[in-house]
């Protein structure tokens, strides 16, 4: 049942990326800002052929071929019960829903759809998709260090 309502989620990540992309596309004219919150974040609808601070652009290939890697280590992941702590397979269903967000906009146009930025530091702009990414990457590092007890057994027979 966990794995059907993980699913689920990832696919509310999807979803919920997408339909943001979209109404920015639809409603922001390419390079427009639009303030959302002034002093803390506006949308500023961009194209974004590379990642964050403008590394490897226009690097869609390699984008492709490591997202489906990451799929391919999720897969192996999950298969072999490598992570099996509920915060673990939260962390991973984020950050799976985030880079299929992604990896729909590298496919279909050749490029992200990006549009929060924040106004309080400088940061590059991201989409919904990248702050999944990221929340699951801080949630998959909090349960590796504090929830992650298949290494202890391990480590305790080798020291002993």
């Amino acid at each position: 049942m966990l794995y059907g309502i993980l699913t689920a989620f990832a696919v509310f990540c999807v979803i919920l990326d997408q339909a943001t992309k979209y109404l920015v596309v639809a409603n922001i004219p390419l390079g427009d800002v639009v303030s959302v919150w002034p002093g803390v974040f506006h949308l500023t609808h961009i194209r974004n052929t590379g990642m964050a601070f403008s590394l490897l652009q226009g690097g869609r290939w390699f984008f492709l071929v490591m997202t489906l890697a990451a799929f391919g280590v999720l897969f192996v992941a999950l298969k072999k019960k490598w992570v099996t702590h509920p915060l673990g397979l939260w962390a991973l269903a984020a950050i799976a829903g985030g880079a299929v967000g992604n990896l729909i906009d590298r496919v279909r146009l050749g490029y992200v759809v990006d549009m929060i930025e924040v106004e309080f530091i400088h940061f590059p702009v991201f989409n919904v998709a990248d702050c999944f990414v990221v929340c699951g990457a801080i949630l998959l590092v909090v349960y590796v260090l504090f929830f992650d007890k298949s290494g202890e057994g391990k480590h305790r027979a080798a020291d002993g």
